[in-house]
């Protein structure tokens, strides 16, 4: 069947070789490596997303411009590469309620994981961090769980 799920096992998962993009996968691994790598480097600071804007909320003096920057080059990013390829079309399988919900739930895990896939999974498990990698660890089996619940309990 398409949802992944073969001969009626909910455990067994086949991979849409059409989908499959290494090459580009890759490349886009080694950019972000590569920045956070850069940012924390010349800057001193880590490059997670959640305290970059918490930081916008709460800003101290002189600690506003390189976190416009940032965000603003995180906008200005796809309309760059939209000069060079199209933009892939996002296909989102859920209503609006639903992905109001999934925001306010990863806001929620943000705060009370002291910050997010980016800060923890990049940035923290690159120094080695015990806290990153209890966080990463929880956020990936979350996922894991989250899905298997959803494509193999609830599919009706």
């Amino acid at each position: 069947p398409s949802d992944g799920r073969l001969a009626g096992n909910p455990f067994r998962m086949s991979i849409d070789w059409n989908a499959f993009t290494p090459w580009s996968a890759l490349a886009g691994g080694l950019l972000i490596g590569i920045a956070a790598g850069m940012f924390v480097l010349l800057n001193g600071r880590i490059a997670g997303i959640s305290g970059i804007v918490g930081g916008l909320l709460r800003a101290a003096r002189g600690d506003v411009a390189w976190r416009i920057a940032f965000l603003a080059g995180l906008l200005a990013a796809p309309l760059i590469y939209a000069v060079a390829a199209p933009l892939p079309v996002p296909r989102i399988d859920a209503g609006y309620g639903a992905l109001v919900l999934a925001g306010l739930l990863v806001g929620l895990g943000t705060r009370y994981g002291s910050g997010c896939t980016s800060g923890h999974g990049v940035c923290g498990l690159s120094r080695l961090s015990p806290r990153s990698l209890t966080a990463t660890g929880t956020f990936m089996a979350a996922g894991f769980a989250t899905v298997f619940v959803v494509r193999h309990l609830m599919a009706g």
